[in-house]
């Protein structure tokens, strides 16, 4: 259970949405030899040639051995990165009881790790994949395919009787498609962040309106300009947040 009293709830992947990281960096740092596969998968994943579900089986066959806690701490140590002001946002939300929820294709053991050692705030709820986790004893919400995403938010949803009007989705590729449309048809609020072209065809293809975006937002074909991502500051997300949610 949840606890905790909360006003609204934010819903946000977090892999090229609130980081510039993708979700299997680890895996290439650890496994050089492995990022040319890996990169080819995740740009089959996020442009929904692929499911997750497939994408993940591919990697378990390329991967050498499961990876350890150590081994997370190696990569975060050396490569752990948000957009600029994303930790801050984060802690400004619980601030303020606005629940912040990770859902992302990420591993669970990621953000085990990078909330151990203190990189981020700890937050109420993180939605993620089991490819690499440590602490199976604790409540989780698992993304074994993209459509679990708005599953699982609309879990948190309703354990905290909260109606629809009082949640954000946040998301940045095709891999969010489902998601926003979720959002949409129910009344939530969705926020493209660096938005890929994947994201606004999926949506475009079933009539789901995006009424906000955030950052970047690249067209067809058009590659990432990781310099610029750098630059915008999610703290500027703050007002925009109050405003949809009416706090």
């Amino acid at each position: 259970m949840i606890s905790g009293t909360y006003r609204a709830i934010i819903s946000s992947d977090w892999s090229e949405c609130l980081s510039p990281n993708g979700p299997f960096d680890p895996i290439s740092f650890l496994y050089p030899d492995l990022k040319s596969d890996l990169a080819r998968v995740f740009s089959q994943y996020t442009g929904n040639l692929i499911s997750l579900d497939g994408a993940i089986s591919q990697i378990k066959t390329i991967l050498p051995a499961p990876l350890t806690s150590d081994q997370m701490d190696e990569y975060l140590e050396a490569a752990f990165q948000t957009y600029l002001g994303v930790p801050d946002l984060i802690q400004w939300c619980l601030d303020r009881d606005i629940l912040f929820m990770i859902n992302s294709t990420g591993t669970h053991g990621y953000f085990e790790r990078a909330q151990a050692k203190g990189l981020l705030p700890v937050v109420p709820v993180v939605s993620a994949n089991p490819l690499v986790m440590f602490n199976a004893d604790k409540q989780r919400y698992f993304v074994n395919e993209i459509e679990d995403k708005p599953k699982n938010t609309e879990a948190v949803l309703r354990s905290l009787n909260l109606p629809p009007a009082k949640l954000v989705v946040i998301g940045d590729s095709g891999g969010d498609g489902p998601h926003f449309h979720w959002a949409a048809q129910i009344g939530g609020h969705p926020i493209a962040s660096m938005a890929k072209h994947s994201l606004v065809q999926y949506c475009a293809d079933r009539s789901v309106v995006i009424p906000s975006y955030f950052g970047l937002r690249y067209g067809p074909g058009e590659s990432r300009d990781i310099a610029e991502e750098m630059k915008i500051d999610f703290r500027d997300l703050k007002e925009i947040l109050l405003g949809l949610l009416g706090l």
